[in-house]
């Protein structure tokens, strides 16, 4: 290690003074640096120093005695005039092996920040109390057993850091730094904290991690602007029911202790992360998931948890979710539903219900999955319903909760060979993002579909016998996903783009790739597989620039044009299972990009 000495120099009260190694120090800096840099950081460096066993006199008088030259000099040009400068109000001192701070450090009254981290501190100076002007304070990585009790009369004092050191309790009066707004003291030995602590009405970051914590005070619940509250690898058993009025709460830390349930937040309505895995967790409930309406995150890996309810798909704006090492054995398929949701974690459960390779796809892939197992609590169209005093006709047929809390319209697997109108008539003026009529006998896609062309997005006709597309398909242009997998196409030609969409459709048989669906620019995700689709037009696909995933595998296409290469947004092109000679399978396993490659390099120059 050699010294680094740092202050750099400029005129008035922007003084700064850089120094290496040198022990020649400048008065009046507003700025001093001393902190141990490794050995071998740069070619030609000095000889390795020692960091300061003990910080030279010249560093707490520096503010009273004039430089050196001021005594054989009495002339001084701009840039020297040492008595114009600024007290010193920064001194970073870390990482020097300091072993004690002098009791001058209340000669440097201007200071606002003292960093003396990464030292062999056993205690401080009680002259620290007359640093009035102190705004920040780091004493982490030494080894403190105890603070000064005049450390608590510093009335501007903004962030206390106290992190890995050798506290076992922290002073009763803690309370009284009431400009405090960040204080760690995480990495030491507390098994209490002070119930002073609720005086701390401004404190916006509490870090309580690592340490030896049993209970948390409900005093806690009156730090009104507190945001975020880290009590990570403690003892905890329980948080106190108060806790849940702290309003402005958005971070929220319990991992590794030892909670058997997840605390209630009916006031935080703020929260957006909660953190609580590697716990005794064994279940969730449903009405405490209810009340975090603003949730981003929510970890809970390494629990046992043996169950997901329903209701965790009230938690709207998730958008990673943790469940990673629980004992589920099955998923409530509406979590799919969540709209927000960019990561799922589900390792190390013992899932009946979803296969490993699929767990492995990612979570689109998951969450796909799971719409589509959708069902919801509608009779078939041979049994009615019970009828109750709140029943009304037209929801007779429909889960009309599913359609107002997941914004889904699901008639599936009933093998009906239309749509009830009830079910249209269910939706109201609720918006529906989602339509599910798949594993049906409908022989044309549902007329009152158009209804919903404000904001359906997904619509699912997979596994039906739908023989004609009606042109007003073209109506719907939020939409992003329309899965048509396994349809027997007696496809009816229809119109180009311009003419009226209630024009008749003409009775000859056809067999490509629909044209309607060319007309739908928001489209994301096309699945035509196992259809008798031969042919497509990349021209036009190239124009649907969301696309990002075509499914045309099992198909009649004896060629592929080239120029699908040219279609470079698409993520995900699935092509096997035709009768085309090229591109080989050879060239289809090394995925979509070394398709699309391949596929631009054949175009005619």
């Amino acid at each position: 290690m050699y010294l680094c000495i740092r202050a750099c120099f400029y005129a008035c009260t922007h003084t700064c003074l850089c120094l290496y190694a040198s022990y020649i120090f400048c008065i009046s800096s507003i700025f001093i640096c001393i902190y141990a840099i490794p050995r071998g950081r740069r070619v030609g460096a000095r000889p390795p120093l020692s960091p300061f066993p003990a910080l030279p006199e010249h560093v707490w008088r520096i503010n009273l005695e004039p430089p050196e030259d001021a005594r054989q000099n009495l002339s001084f040009g701009a840039a020297e005039r040492w008595w114009e400068q600024t007290d010193l109000a920064k001194l970073i001192l870390a990482s020097n092996k300091l072993q004690s701070l002098s009791e001058d450090v209340q000669l440097l009254p201007a200071l606002t920040v003292l960093d003396v981290h990464d030292n062999l501190l056993t205690s401080l100076p009680s002259a620290l109390g007359q640093l009035e002007n102190l705004q920040k304070l780091d004493v982490s990585h030494n080894q403190l057993r105890s603070l000064p009790e005049e450390l608590l009369q510093l009335p501007r004092l903004r962030s206390l850091l106290l992190q890995h050191n050798q506290l076992s309790q922290l002073p009763e009066g803690l309370g009284q730094l009431l400009s405090l707004e960040e204080l760690d003291v995480s990495n030491n030995q507390l098994t209490a904290i002070p119930s002073s602590f609720a005086l701390l009405l401004n404190l916006v970051r509490l870090n309580l991690a690592c340490n030896q914590l049993r209970e948390l005070p409900a005093d806690l619940s009156a730090m009104k602007s507190l945001r975020q509250l880290d009590c990570t690898k403690n003892y905890l058993e329980t948080v106190p029911p108060k806790l849940a009025s702290m309003a402005s709460l958005e971070q929220l830390y319990l991992r590794k202790n030892k909670l058997r349930a997840l605390p209630e937040f009916p006031s935080c309505k703020l929260l957006k992360e909660l953190h609580a895995g590697e716990n005794q967790i064994e279940m969730l409930n449903a009405e405490n998931l209810k009340q975090l309406s603003s949730l981003c995150v929510l970890e809970l890996r390494d629990n046992k948890i043996k169950a997901v309810p329903e209701e965790i798909t009230v938690l709207q704006k998730l958008e990673r979710l943790d469940l990673a090492n629980n004992d589920i054995s099955r998923l409530p398929y509406t979590l799919g539903n969540l709209p927000q949701l960019k990561f799922l974690a589900l390792e190390g459960n013992p899932l009946r219900t979803i296969r490993r390779d699929l767990l492995q796809k990612g979570t689109q892939e998951l969450l796909k999955y799971l719409r589509s197992k959708i069902q919801d609590d509608a009779p078939g169209p041979s049994e009615e319903p019970p009828v109750t005093a709140m029943t009304l006709p037209s929801q007779s047929k429909v889960n009309i909760h599913v359609i107002t809390t997941l914004k889904l319209l699901e008639y599936s697997d009933k093998q009906a060979a239309e749509i009830p109108g009830a079910v249209f008539d269910a939706v109201g003026s609720n918006p529906v993002a989602t339509v599910n009529f798949s594993k049906n006998q409908l022989r044309e896609i549902p007329p009152r579909l158009v209804e919903l062309k404000d904001s359906v997005c997904d619509v699912s006709l997979g596994f039906n016998k739908i023989s004609s597309i009606s042109s007003e398909l073209c109506l719907l242009q939020k939409l992003t996903h329309l899965d048509l997998r396994l349809v027997m196409f007696f496809f009816l030609h229809f119109l180009e783009l311009g003419a009226p969409v209630n024009a008749p459709l003409l009775n000859a048989l056809f067999k490509v790739f629909p044209s309607v669906l060319y007309h739908l620019p928001a489209l994301e995700t096309i699945l035509l597989s196992n259809n008798q689709v031969g042919s497509i037009d990349p021209v036009q696909l190239k124009g649907l620039d969301k696309l990002g995933t075509l499914d045309l595998q099992n198909n009649d296409l004896l060629q592929v044009p080239p120029e699908l290469g040219n279609c470079e947004n698409l993520r995900s092109l699935l092509l096997e299972g035709n009768p085309f000679r090229t591109p080989r399978a050879a060239v289809l396993a090394k995925g979509t990009a070394a398709v699309l490659e391949y596929l631009r390099s054949r175009i005619p120059s």
